[in-house]
């Protein structure tokens, strides 16, 4: 609440955003009694207090969207945001922000891996460096007793104390990656050991998608590398990934081969690269993952600890079709799966050692 008030009292128009009416109440009391007479004009209805700064502060609810829209403003607080409709952040709030190229702090009780999570796990993402991320379970807070923590958790179910005390996403049906966390247990290393075999993956990408590549140590079943980019010409692209490859002896590259892919295959392999592509479609995309799946789950692979792979992995999802027929596999709405896909052709190439190099499609 401190930084709401501190940019109200700065001039800024701020709101303060909670999932419900009877959420939204707390919040405003405490500003009411936060001003107490030093407000310009004070709207009760509307929870709305305009400051002598030239500045207001509104406590608004996520429950009536058409009340989000139609006003810019400088910073927003969505609280308890995972209990929010997604479109409450992506229709209404971030178009506000942009009119004044304001800023939002967004926080919650961890509530399954929705919106909120994916949101979460995008600031992960180093290259997003608008995005910052904290994590503060309740045995973080000094004004709690450990005892009341342990009280907790002898009567609270398990997945509903890891949420509301630890502050932990848990997976949920649609997940497709498991036990991420324990299969990454590979080490840095600056370049290949001696008498071990590395492979490639790559998935192409340009603007709004990155090109990702993923060495795999064959010899000891390790990720030995991951490296993203993007907005760069197809000439530097395919500089780094020879450099890369060069750098880790690579003796196999699987690429894909959708859009933009191909041609810049068949120039990586007039170059000398031992390249091949891959076309990924509905059909073969599943069996594709779940390799890797069955992989990171029964430790046949082992994971570097990278933040942006990890991220991907965690947020991966599959659903079934309507009518039907093979599972889609596929990345929510605003998450990437570069390096996923990435990994995914690079152990292609490690489960399958036999697959003959060349410019095939397989």
């Amino acid at each position: 609440m401190a930084a709401a008030v501190h940019h109200a009292l700065n001039g800024r128009r701020v709101w303060w955003v909670a999932p419900t009416y009877s959420d939204a109440l707390h919040p405003w009391r405490t500003f009411t009694r936060k001003f107490a007479f030093a407000w310009d004009r004070k709207t009760e209805n509307h929870h709305h207090i305009e400051l002598p700064s030239g500045g207001f502060l509104t406590v608004k609810t996520a429950d009536r969207p058409v009340g989000l829209r139609g006003v810019g403003i400088d910073f927003v607080v969505l609280d308890e945001a995972a209990f929010m409709p997604a479109d409450i952040w992506t229709a209404c709030i971030r178009p506000a922000l942009s009119d004044r190229e304001g800023s939002a702090l967004i926080i919650s009780t961890p509530a399954g891996r929705n919106w909120f999570y994916h949101l979460y796990q995008h600031a992960l993402d180093p290259l997003n460096e608008d995005w910052a991320t904290w994590n503060f379970p309740t045995d973080h807070n000094p004004h709690i007793r450990e005892q009341e923590i342990e009280d907790a958790l002898a009567i609270t179910p398990q997945r509903q104390f890891r949420e509301e005390y630890l502050a932990e996403f848990i997976e949920g049906s649609g997940v497709v990656f498991r036990d991420i966390k324990e299969a990454a247990t590979a080490a840095y290393r600056g370049g290949p050991q001696l008498g071990h075999t590395y492979v490639m993956g790559v998935d192409f990408g340009r603007y709004q998608d990155f090109t990702a590549l993923v060495v795999i140590d064959s010899t000891e079943r390790s990720v030995a590398c991951v490296d993203r980019f993007n907005e760069e010409n197809w000439g530097t692209q395919r500089n780094r990934i020879a450099a890369l490859a060069k750098r880790w002896n690579v003796t196999s590259i699987l690429a894909e081969a959708n859009a933009m892919g191909e041609p810049n295959i068949e120039a990586l392999w007039n170059q000398g690269l031992p390249i091949q592509s891959f076309t990924t479609t509905p059909h073969n995309k599943p069996n594709l993952i779940e390799m890797l799946s069955a992989a990171i789950e029964n430790r046949e692979l082992r994971l570097l600890p990278d933040p942006v792979l990890m991220a991907e992995l965690e947020a991966f999802t599959h659903r079934e079709r309507k009518s039907g027929g093979y599972s889609i596999y596929e990345a929510p709405n605003g998450v990437h799966d570069d390096t996923v896909i990435a990994l995914a052709l690079a152990w292609r190439l490690t489960a399958t050692p036999r697959l003959t190099l060349g410019m095939v499609e397989v």
